[in-house]
């Protein structure tokens, strides 16, 4: 893993992170990576507009990821952001219902090129996130990794990763959500003054 480095999504890397997608087709049926971005008019207009809706938002400032580099390749992407800028998540209503406390950060989705899969670039990109995530104001932070409970899962529906990678990181299990799924936190120390925590 030492032949990896963890670069932040922005201007100045958008055009490795879009030959990431654009070699996968982009990824997920053209998602581009905006499902858990807010709903707008544009979503849902293919893959085009979801990728001019991505590097919109990149460049504005309102969507953040770890991006994991081999070389100037970007190879895997970990997604993060607060719940204003990442409000949509799997299972939605059943989630709201069992909220106590909104995090204030959010890791909604992982993608591994398909040539470095199995070879522990999810954990590079999750420690990349939390890394880009202390030095923003660390805070308490939320996924909703896959619970295998120990079994083989293709890598195409691991869109958030799974259970026992986050627990390896040190998150701890909080409740299930949705049939295979479950809510996970950790509290990442700040390097920087932290942000506010939003209670209900």
């Amino acid at each position: 893993m030492s032949d990896f480095t963890v670069k932040p999504l922005g201007p100045d890397t958008w055009d490795a992170f879009a030959r990431l997608v654009e070699k996968h087709n982009g990824v997920w049926g053209g998602c581009w990576c905006i499902y858990f971005h807010p709903s707008c008019a544009e979503r849902g207009q293919g893959a085009e507009v979801n990728r001019s809706l991505k590097q919109r938002l990149v460049n504005e400032g309102r969507a953040h990821a770890a991006l994991v580099f081999d070389g100037d390749a970007a190879v895997a992407w970990c997604e993060y952001g607060t719940p204003d800028e990442l409000p949509n998540v799997q299972h939605g209503k059943q989630y709201l219902a069992e909220l106590d406390i909104l995090p204030d950060q959010r890791i909604t989705c992982f993608f591994v090129d398909r040539d470095y899969r199995r070879k522990g670039v999810s954990r590079v990109a999750l420690d990349g996130a939390l890394n880009l995530i202390a030095q923003g104001g660390g805070g308490l932070v939320e996924s909703y990794p896959q619970d295998t409970a120990g079994k083989k899962t293709s890598a195409s529906f691991l869109y958030n990763a799974t259970r026992s990678l986050f627990e390896q990181a040190g998150f701890a299990y909080i409740r299930p959500k949705g049939k295979s799924h479950c809510v996970m936190r950790k509290e990442i120390p700040a390097t920087s003054p932290p942000t506010r925590r939003h209670e209900r």
